[in-house]
């Protein structure tokens, strides 16, 4: 049995653009403290294989900090590693993969063709290529056959599978078949794929370890891998410091602060939220920006970073009369329809149409 580490798309020294300054120069710090968590599950794990499989910077451009804790995890990696430079750090004379004094036991790709490494110490062979551009229009795989004799036979490759055209490497499910690989360890999608099958060939992405953004949200992190029996297992080990996280908040039947309250007591405070405000609000109470302010100060003073938005909708029973053949059945049966074509950032304004309009209808007093 043969035990590995996949993992891809660190993008070390991202530019967080979306955070101030302090926060971002902060996150850049803890995705240089995720190395080492990386180290401490290969080394809790005894593991015999590492795969790096591209984006391991997030540019050309590296601080020398970054390079010097990469150096320093590598150097505490007992296990081979191999690494496959892809489309944000490609190979190229002026990258840092160029300038950077590799450990002996890792193993740079720095080809587009694939380079073949043989590990007889483990029965094993691993293959792999670099980009050595931003974009890569012929497919790493492409013409590619492993032919091993009584050997387990890796790649760690950079691609692309949702399109045989793309720019980054395109990678089709019949090349993935055809290649003859046990296990194919990928990078470049940022989203755990869960272990996937191709003929007789395993593959996965295993997404990027930290998020950036909220295109990047939920669990994030690595996979350790066993391979036995020509079967490929899979776990999936979360990493990342932060969360980005889009959680929603149901406050019917409830006053929001406490609905709100009730969320933070089982929510992590380290993550990075948009959270929003859903279900159905009181009928008489139009929403204040007062109490958004002070809900969303409630969230921010919680979490590394919030943000909040009121989507709420008025009950149910504030539509029951549609189907009456009254004037007010006809005036909901308009402003109903207004509504459902109205693009999402005006619905708050019919809806308080509705409000209005049915307590002068019904010659209530004005909503609050």
């Amino acid at each position: 049995m043969l035990t590995f580490l996949h993992a891809a798309d660190l993008h070390l020294d991202a530019p967080f653009h979306a955070l101030p300054p302090d926060r971002a120069a902060e996150r850049r710090r803890e995705q240089r403290q995720l190395l080492t968590r990386l180290a401490q599950v290969a080394q809790q794990a005894q593991v015999d294989l590492v795969f790096l499989c591209g984006d391991l910077f997030d540019s050309q451009r590296v601080r020398p900090e970054t390079l010097q804790a990469l150096h320093q995890v590598l150097e505490e990696m007992e296990a081979p590693v191999f690494l496959a430079p892809g489309n944000h750090d490609p190979y190229t004379d002026a990258s840092p993969y160029g300038k950077f004094p590799w450990p002996s036991h890792v193993h740079l790709f720095t080809t587009p063709t694939p380079e073949r490494v043989a590990l007889p110490q483990l029965g094993a062979v691993v293959y792999g290529s670099a980009f050595t551009a931003p974009h890569r229009m012929e497919g790493p795989l492409t013409g590619f056959h492993a032919q091993e004799e009584g050997a387990e036979a890796f790649g760690c490759f950079h691609g692309d599978l949702s399109s045989p055209h793309s720019r980054y490497g395109p990678i089709t499910p019949g090349e993935i078949a055809a290649s003859g690989l046990n296990y194919l360890a990928l990078g470049h999608i940022h989203a755990a794929s869960g272990p996937q099958r191709a003929g007789k060939t395993y593959y996965a992405w295993p997404g990027c370890p930290e998020g950036r953004g909220f295109d990047e949200t939920g669990d994030k992190g690595v996979y350790l891998g066993q391979l036995e029996g020509g079967h490929v297992s899979l776990e999936f080990v979360p990493l990342a410091r932060r969360r980005y996280l889009t959680p929603e908040v149901d406050i019917t039947g409830q006053d929001p602060a406490q609905a709100l309250t009730a969320f933070l007591q089982t929510a992590r405070s380290e993550d990075i939220v948009r959270l929003a405000l859903v279900g159905e609000r009181d009928p008489d109470r139009e929403p204040d920006l007062t109490d958004l302010t002070a809900l969303t100060a409630l969230a921010s003073g919680y979490f590394y970073s919030a943000s909040l938005t009121d989507r709420t909708t008025l009950p149910q029973a504030l539509w029951a009369r549609q189907g009456e053949d009254t004037l007010t059945g006809l005036f909901l049966r308009t402003m109903a329809q207004r509504i459902q074509e109205a693009p999402a950032d005006q619905r708050p304004l019919l809806e308080r149409a509705v409000r209005f309009g049915l307590a002068a209808l019904e010659g209530r007093e004005e909503p609050q």
